[in-house]
């Protein structure tokens, strides 16, 4: 249609013939006046269209425009007041008029683009005035809804007709490739979709419902939306489409969505036109605590706010409210009085009063009234002119045109947009040759106070208020402002509302909710249930080391290695250092550690005090104090594993009890060997004992010790022990411990430890048999056993225990093979010492010596200057080892029973007793053993 539109157009006068004739009827124009300049206006005076049954057999009849929108008509009266004060100005367009043709598109495309034509065609199409030329139209102030000024931008662009829309915010029309002559004075939604999408988020409305109309303003209005809450934690709970061909069962379906979702917010992008008749079915289904949010289509809307009360509460960015001069008085002069044959202001005070002004109305059903009737103020959805929105809109239009008409006038030549910098023909005014659309794109006026230009892509300043619905007791229902959103400013700071002004709806004092799930608060995450939007989810407790300090948190933070989370998860705290300190367990082994050194130092000093006693004597007494020396510092170096771990502690707590329990069982090998040898020599006058007099003992000692003192200093020298922090064996925790540096040297150390152990326990278990009192080698035995049980048992118990407990281990482990020692060792001979004492003489050992079968006196000339134990020898060798009964007493010099079986071994005993008392007084030493 177009394209043959366009032909026409090009057409001279006088190349038609007479019988050309319009195509189908046009709408006669609702305001028109004649000038020097013509432009357009397209208002959707009614909201709806009803479509004529169609049988396909004749031609359809027109489509009816039903319900009157005074609104509307309160934005088409705007341009014709705007024109007129143009017309009066002496500095704006001086010796020009400007003109206006006004149509009516009935808020749909269709009928936009029949007004348009309409527009196009000229003053009198009655007269064919197509055949015979164009309409000088300049420029079209048009049009409220989306999809009808893309239609109409698209019709005009091939005459380079130049639009201005005052409410038409689709971020489609910024294309210049697609609509190059659209200009708007409205912010294009791109800037509303931000504005709700901070709207939502401010508010914490995650689960919304969406529903918009069915035409290119909500579609792109819906994937603006989408695009900016992509990235943020808002969901769609549905989208719903109003249908262009409204039929209830549609309606009926989507409001059944409405009621099952569980979104307590919507959000609608649809005209007042489209909005209106599915309200009417909305009132019928009972669906309650809607929050509304309203798109600058129908913020303002006053007829939906004054017959929907559950309307009440609704939030909604219209466009910024202006000043317009004389505008109340001026609409008061429009009156069926005035304009007794205009069908539109006929239906005006049909729709205000409810009467026909004239009989020949199509409502001639309605009381008939004088049309002199005084517009009031509760007519508020004509006569609200205290905070005109989409009228200043529809003023900055019209000044607009009249500012780039004056300045294409004004043109100087040589400054001019055409060819050799010329200016424009005036005498030849058409749109494609003034090149009006420099102009506007140039252009930056200032009315009522605000700065008006354009973009590059035609687009305005965006700039928005806040309006809430709030019905007052009253009854009236205003449009607050509450807050204000302003594209111009920093990112984060474009959104400004006052919170405390907002009245929500169904009387609520507080935020509606409208959530999937409720948020979860610090110490908890977000888990999104499978199959469900990202709104819908659930809280799961962080996990132990974990933490969330924000609310709706998506992932839990790990807490830094030397920290841990709290009971709630909700900070990282420093990790509890647990060594074993000086609390009640470290208090109870050092007393028990001190006990024991006390208690070995007590028998030392008994032992001292009666060294000259037979009992510390027979025992080998330096021996005997080597131990009890060896053992007080055992007890002492468990003290060192108690407190704070340091370098020089861990080094010295493991290398001084390693060398010390060393020194200990070197001590008691010693004692055992010695033993051992006396008593197992082969024959009589064997010279083993020669090796094993004082100072191969301490020898003995020294060496044995020597080889844990070169594994310790090896260990120092090449991988030394040193505090560890150890914060993976119990997360919770830090166990502040000393890491033996080299897993080998640890063990060595305890091996070689082991070893001699192994060895003395195995030696004493030969020699436990000898006789009682001058053998120690079952006490010996029972000693080395007990060690050799609590080292055995340390191993397992050290390696599995936690935190402190592993050091508790260690030293229990010393502390109770000292006391092993202690009491094995030295118990039998302090029983003697403190409560028998009289058992401590040679008279009773020799009285009370088991198996004892007889006594023979050494010869007074042999024995002279020896102590008087040396007299005495122990005949239990004889009946053990020799296996005879008691000599005769005809042996020389000798009190002795007879057996003949006994002479040459008795011979052998007495040579080898004297030999060792006299020359090398061995034997003193073996009884002390």
């Amino acid at each position: 249609m177009i394209h043959i539109f366009v032909s026409v157009f090009h057409l001279s006068s006088a190349a038609v013939t007479s019988s050309c004739n319009p195509q189908g009827d046009f709408n006669l124009p609702v305001f028109m006046t004649s000038g020097d300049f013509t432009i357009g206006g397209i208002f959707p005076l009614h909201y709806r269209v009803e479509l004529p049954p169609t049988d396909y057999i004749k031609r359809p009849l027109a489509a009816q425009c039903r319900g009157f929108d005074p609104r509307a008509f309160r934005w088409a009266l705007t341009m014709t007041l705007a024109v007129e004060e143009i017309n009066n100005r002496k500095d704006l367009l001086p010796n020009h008029n400007l003109a206006y043709s006004i149509f009516d598109s009935c808020a749909t495309p269709v009928t936009a683009q029949k007004a348009v034509l309409a527009v196009l065609n000229g003053q009198d199409v009655v007269q064919s005035f197509i055949c015979s030329g164009a309409s000088p139209l300049l420029g079209l102030i048009g049009e409220s809804g989306s999809s009808q000024s893309i239609v109409v931008s698209r019709t005009l662009e091939p005459f380079r007709i130049p639009m201005i829309s005052y409410f038409s915010t689709c971020s489609c029309l910024s294309d210049r490739k697609q609509f190059p002559t659209f200009f708007r004075v409205v912010p294009s939604d791109d800037y509303q979709v931000k504005a709700i999408a901070q709207l939502l988020k401010r508010f914490g409305w995650t689960w919304i419902g969406v529903v918009t109309e069915d035409h290119d303003y909500g579609r792109f209005a819906l994937q603006g939306l989408k695009r900016e809450i992509e990235n943020t934690n808002i969901c769609l709970a549905y989208h719903e489409m109003i249908p262009k061909d409204y039929t209830q069962e549609q309606v009926m379906r989507i409001l059944k969505v409405m009621k099952e979702s569980t979104a307590k917010v919507v959000v609608v992008f649809s005209g007042e036109g489209e909005f209106y008749p599915f309200l009417r079915e909305f009132v019928t289904q009972n669906i309650t605590g809607i929050q509304w949010i309203a798109s600058e289509a129908w913020v303002t809307a006053s007829i939906l706010a004054e017959t929907y009360p559950f309307l009440d509460g609704t939030l909604g960015f219209a466009v910024r409210q202006g000043h317009i001069p004389g505008f109340q008085d001026y609409l008061k002069t429009v009156t069926p009085d005035r304009y007794p044959s205009n069908p539109q202001v006929k239906e005006l005070w049909e729709a205000l009063y409810g009467c026909s002004p004239s009989t020949s109305s199509l409502n001639s059903h309605l009381p008939s009234c004088t049309g002199k009737e005084l517009l009031r103020q509760e007519h508020s959805a004509y006569m609200n002119t205290s905070s005109p929105r989409v009228a200043y809109n529809v003023y900055k239009a019209v000044y607009a045109f009249a500012h780039s008409l004056h300045n294409l006038i004004h043109c100087k030549p040589g400054n001019g947009p055409f060819e050799n910098v010329s200016c424009a023909n005036l005498n030849n005014v058409f749109p494609w040759q003034v090149k009006l659309q420099h102009y506007l794109q140039e252009i930056s006026f200032s009315v009522s106070g605000e700065e008006v230009n354009f973009d590059v892509k035609g687009d305005s300043i965006p700039s928005y208020d806040l309006i809430n619905w709030q019905r007052h007791a009253s009854g009236d229902i205003q449009f607050v402002k509450v807050g204000l959103y302003d594209g111009a400013q920093q990112t984060g700071s474009e959104l400004v509302i006052e919170e405390q002004a907002i009245m929500w709806s169904n009387q609520q004092k507080k935020v509606p909710m409208s959530v999937c799930s409720n948020s979860c608060t610090p110490g908890f995450r977000k888990a999104v249930r499978r199959g469900q939007p990202l709104c819908c989810f659930d809280c799961v407790p962080c996990d132990i080391g974990k933490i969330s300090n924000q609310t709706d948190s998506i992932d839990c933070l790990s807490c830094p290695e030397d920290y841990w989370s709290n009971v709630n998860g909700t900070i990282c705290v420093p990790k509890a250092v647990e060594f074993l300190s000086h609390d009640a367990m470290g208090i109870t082994l050092t007393v028990i550690a001190v006990v024991g050194a006390f208690l070995t130092v007590t028998v030392l000093v008994i032992f001292l005090y009666n060294r000259g006693t037979p009992i510390v004597r027979v025992n080998n007494s330096e021996l005997s104090f080597f131990i009890l020396l060896s053992l007080t510092l055992c007890f002492l170096c468990a003290l060192v594993f108690i407190g704070e771990p340091t370098s020089w502690s861990c080094m010295l707590r493991h290398t001084a009890f390693s060398i010390t329990f060393s020194l200990c069982i070197s001590c008691i090998l010693g004692k055992t060997l010695v033993v051992l040898a006396a008593f197992t020599a082969t024959r009589p006058g064997s010279n083993i004992m020669k090796w094993l007099g004082p100072t191969q003992q301490r020898i003995i000692i020294f060496c044995c010790t020597l080889v844990q003192v070169v594994i310790c200093t090896a260990w120092l020298t090449i991988s030394p022990p040193f505090p560890y922090r150890n914060t993976k064996y119990q997360q919770s925790k830090i166990i502040l411990d000393c890491s033996v540096g080299s897993d080998l040297a640890f063990w060595c150390v305890l091996g070689y430890i082991g070893l001699l152990a192994c060895v003395c326990f195995f030696l004493a278990f030969l020699a436990r048999k000898l006789p009682g009192n001058f053998n120690e080698a079952k006490y010996i035995t029972f000693s080395m056993l007990i060690f050799c049980a609590v080292w055995l048992a340390f191993v397992p118990a050290y390696v599995s225990s936690p935190g402190k407990f592993t050091t508790a281990v260690e030293i229990f482990a010393i502390l109770a093979s000292s006391f092993g020692l202690l009491f094995c060792l030295f118990t039998p001979k302090c029983y003697i010492i403190l409560l028998k004492p009289e058992k401590n003489t040679n008279v009773e050992r020799e009285r009370t010596r088991p198996g004892f079968y007889f006594v023979f006196c050494v010869r007074q000339s042999s024995c002279e200057g020896l102590p008087l134990y040396f007299r005495f020898v122990f005949v239990y060798l004889i009946k053990v080892w020799f296996k005879c009964s008691p000599v005769p007493a005809s042996f020389p010099n000798y009190e002795l029973c007879y057996n003949d079986n006994c002479k040459l071994q008795l011979g052998y005993l007495e040579n080898f007793v004297l030999n060792n008392m006299v020359h090398s007084k061995v034997f003193g030493h073996v009884t002390h053993m």
